[in-house]
């Protein structure tokens, strides 16, 4: 079985406040975009459980990898789960606050409930991806969602139309972001608006009101990512954004925009032009 894990980037992320146990309240609007790893889960030829990764260099050893907590996370709901041979192709950067080793760890628990038709809802997956991590229960409904919470309370969402006509170009700048030390310099607030209650307006009115919370403290640490920003301002977006705690930007465009333009535009940097889908 083949599957395409794909990545997803947040319309707006407000950092609420943070909790007793460390992690942070938050508000954000995630949504799938069209940049994909490529997944093939088969049945083991070795009567073990493996995994191989090619693509992009994954810095983590198999064991450690999120597509094999998946697999160990289904298996102790099921108990036995049958050995898999797992090959996993990375395209989507990492580092980039994209989601994609998420998106390999629940596409996986997907490609195996139905691979083997355990006959799980959504709904069930999702328990299982939350103690994977916390962007993870998202790619099992793979939808516009507005997250809270930690990021795993998820709620369906209204897009203005003009989202899906529009040209989306995600640039991520040969630098990684720490999430932790994302977190660090940020100071929990409330927003002025909460996120909910704009997003569904046309993007021309985002600008200074669905914003990141991340963008202030990751720029001052990392500048070339606010350089990314402001070169894609500048060559005409509509809205523009850093995704995540970073360290990729994604801009949306109502006129034509070509790849090539984008990777002249930004050399050193990884390049997609795509769209959001739903």
């Amino acid at each position: 079985m083949i599957v395409f894990p794909n990545a997803k980037i947040n319309l707006g992320l407000d950092i609420l406040s943070r909790r007793p146990d460390g992690y942070h309240e938050i508000s954000t609007v995630m949504v799938p975009v069209g940049w994909h790893d490529v997944l093939e889960v088969v049945p083991s030829r070795s009567g073990k459980t493996t995994l191989t990764v090619t693509g992009n260099t994954v810095d983590c050893p198999a064991e450690k990898n999120l597509v094999m907590k998946a697999y160990r996370a289904l298996d102790e709901v099921t108990r036995p789960l049958p050995p898999v041979d797992i090959y996993l192709r990375k395209i989507i950067p990492d580092g980039a606050g994209l989601g994609g080793g998420s998106a390999d760890a629940a596409f996986t628990i997907k490609a195996l409930n139905a691979l083997f038709s355990l006959g799980f809802s959504d709904d069930k997956l999702a328990e299982v991806a939350a103690t994977i991590g916390a962007d993870c229960p998202f790619f099992i409904y793979n939808k516009p969602m507005l997250a809270t919470g930690i990021g795993t309370d998820l709620a369906p969402v209204v897009l203005p139309s003009e989202i899906y006509r529009m040209k989306l170009a995600i640039v991520k700048p040969p630098v990684g972001v720490s999430t932790a030390r994302a977190y660090a310099g940020v100071t929990p607030a409330l927003p002025a608006v909460e996120l909910a209650d704009v997003i569904s307006r046309p993007l021309s009115e985002w600008n200074g009101t669905v914003k990141n919370d991340f963008e202030k403290s990751v720029f001052a640490a990392a500048p070339e990512i606010e350089t990314v920003k402001s070169g894609l301002a500048d060559m005409g977006a509509v809205y523009v954004s850093m995704s995540g705690s970073g360290s990729a930007v994604y801009a949306f465009f109502a006129s034509d925009i070509l790849a090539e333009t984008l990777r002249d535009r930004f050399p050193q940097c990884s390049v997609c032009l795509t769209s959001v889908v739903c």
